[in-house]
């Protein structure tokens, strides 16, 4: 097994490239070692000295380390961690955790056609880019022209993170759809 890694705009976290499905579709975020119980690879990441978050994405993994932890030291032992997962024949996620995660949201009310509008462009202008990063976006509301969203895996943190939400998507956002005034981060 061949695992590539590359580098993403956040120096904090590297993205893991096993050439296997990871999630398949969805994603799963994890940023404590409690909340990683549900999924056997993050979990075995975790173990790994220095990591703070672990990103599993359709078909990569992002890790974030802290600041104390140098990526010559964590990089290998993250590789091998990644590799023990796919040897063992574990899934990526146990239970009810394995559908990964779907936004939520109704889509009813008088915003329905808004949202739905939102969650098109997210998914086929935005989520694409952003998941080649490391990342993913996912939607959390829409009120009063403003939309809500949270940045996971590279992307949370990330130093250019505030200048992707403003320049880039809240620009495509007010450029598609006029009742669009601005998006704002929420904390997962």
């Amino acid at each position: 097994m061949f695992i590539q890694t590359e580098t993403t705009p956040n120096p904090a976290t590297l993205k893991f490239l096993p050439g296997l499905d990871v999630l398949g579709e969805g994603s799963a975020d994890f940023t404590t070692e409690e909340a990683a119980q549900v999924s056997p690879l993050a979990g075995r990441i975790f173990r790994v000295a220095g990591v703070k978050a672990v990103f599993l994405g359709a078909d990569f993994v992002t890790v974030t380390k802290d600041e104390a932890t140098d990526w010559a030291h964590a990089r290998p032992a993250i590789l091998g961690a990644i590799m023990e997962h796919y040897q063992s024949g574990q899934p990526v996620l146990m239970g009810a955790a394995a559908g990964g995660h779907t936004e939520g949201g109704a889509d009813d009310g008088e915003d329905g056609a808004i949202i739905s509008q939102i969650k098109e462009l997210l998914d086929t202008r935005v989520r694409p880019a952003v998941a080649r990063d490391g990342g993913d976006i996912t939607f959390h509301g829409f009120e009063k022209g403003i939309v809500y969203l949270h940045m996971q895996g590279a992307c949370a943190g990330c130093p250019s993170s505030t200048y992707t939400l403003k320049m880039g998507i809240e620009n495509l956002l007010r450029h598609y759809i006029p009742e669009v005034s601005e998006v704002r981060a929420v904390a997962g």
